[in-house]
């Protein structure tokens, strides 16, 4: 089997509700990149990335130069067994990690219909049947961020992120933390996440005042220092995120002590096979995971769904839904969330279909 073509879309999808963060962040209507690479076998495989502004190291008007570099490196390759060719593109272009990843699950998910298996079975064979979902909720005031708890509480929700830090007030951090908690009662996972945009000493504050509370905090500063000094004034368990993207990174938030959980995004690390390295890395430091990515739609979900299945279950905090957030859906027919869970796509590869004409025109066709 070779690689005979690759189609790019850029696809806008619009979140239903605006996402107000820490630092001036934003997500609303966000660029996505759709990939389809083609076979001479007939058979082809989907992938997807879509950069949120300002955030990372990414840029979705980026991809596409960087898979013009190394399309001589993918027209004519055997696709299957990722690891390998993405061996060549790694020694081809030096980092580039999130447009790698697009093409990382392209591979994966034609490797998986080229054995006729889903692609679970080849992450490492499927560990849970559905898997828990967290809902994201924005940073807006603490009592409408308390109704939104109650909400998805009532949809089977038990995983809340709280969006800190929107406005600069760590006593209003405070009350967002508290009044989502008493709204979703005892029991329940509650984190604060600042997306890395508090100072150690406002981050400490908030810690501080909700440290009697079951709460856990995620990336509230920028450096692995600030948050280890946060998760040791608070005592309070600390999720890693912005700052974990590749296996140096999560020895060094493991040997300091701060990553009692952490957020794995495929198109950080750079798509399914540097992923599922981590993951079991993790699996051997013992921190729980959220598998996930920075945004998307259907493809980018049954990726991580996928990956999530195949992780043991004890050490799977949850997955994100990512599909549940935007619109337009790629495919109409993929999984959606039920009673707080959520399941991989059914068949072979990814087990999703996205609507070529929704797509609408290709940016960009490579052969």
């Amino acid at each position: 089997m070779r690689i005979t073509r690759i189609t790019l879309w850029h696809v806008p999808l619009t979140s239903h509700t605006t996402y107000f963060m820490s630092d001036g962040k934003t997500c609303d209507t966000v660029e996505s990149v759709v990939l389809r690479v083609d076979t001479d076998s007939g058979l082809c495989g989907w992938g997807e990335v879509c950069p949120i502004p300002h955030y990372l190291p990414a840029y979705t008007c980026g991809v596409l130069p960087a898979l013009e570099d190394m399309a001589p490196i993918l027209i004519g390759a055997d696709p299957i067994g990722p690891e390998a060719l993405m061996a060549r593109l790694d020694r081809h272009l030096h980092g580039h990690v999130y447009a790698k990843s697009v093409i990382d699950i392209a591979l994966w998910d034609l490797t998986a219909k080229a054995a006729n298996l889903p692609l679970h079975a080849l992450l490492g064979g499927r560990c849970s049947t559905d898997m828990p979902l967290y809902h994201s909720i924005t940073c807006i005031s603490p009592g409408d961020m308390a109704e939104i708890a109650s909400e998805a509480f009532s949809t089977g929700i038990r995983q809340f992120q709280v969006k800190l830090g929107a406005d600069a007030n760590w006593e209003a951090d405070v009350a967002r933390l508290t009044q989502v908690r008493e709204a979703v009662g005892e029991g329940p996972l509650v984190y604060g996440d600042w997306n890395c945009g508090a100072t150690r000493l406002d981050a400490t504050r908030v810690a501080r005042a909700v440290a009697h509370m079951d709460i856990m905090l995620e990336q509230p500063c920028p450096t692995f220092e600030d948050c280890t000094a946060v998760r040791a004034a608070s005592g309070l368990p600390m999720k890693m995120d912005e700052l974990a993207h590749d296996t140096a990174s999560l020895l060094r938030a493991h040997q300091l002590g701060c990553m009692d959980a952490v957020a794995l995004k495929l198109s950080k690390f750079g798509g399914l096979s540097a992923t599922r390295r981590a993951r079991d890395l993790c699996l051997y430091l013992g921190a729980k995971m959220c598998i996930e990515d920075t945004w998307g739609s259907d493809i980018t979900t049954a990726a991580l769904l996928h990956l999530g299945a195949a992780t043991e279950p004890k050490n799977l905090l949850n997955v994100c839904d990512l599909s549940g957030y935007v619109s337009p859906r790629l495919d109409p027919s993929a999984p959606v969330r039920a009673n707080g869970r959520i399941a991989p796509p059914e068949g072979v590869g990814l087990g999703v279909n996205p609507d070529v004409v929704a797509l609408g025109g290709p940016a960009a066709i490579l052969d």
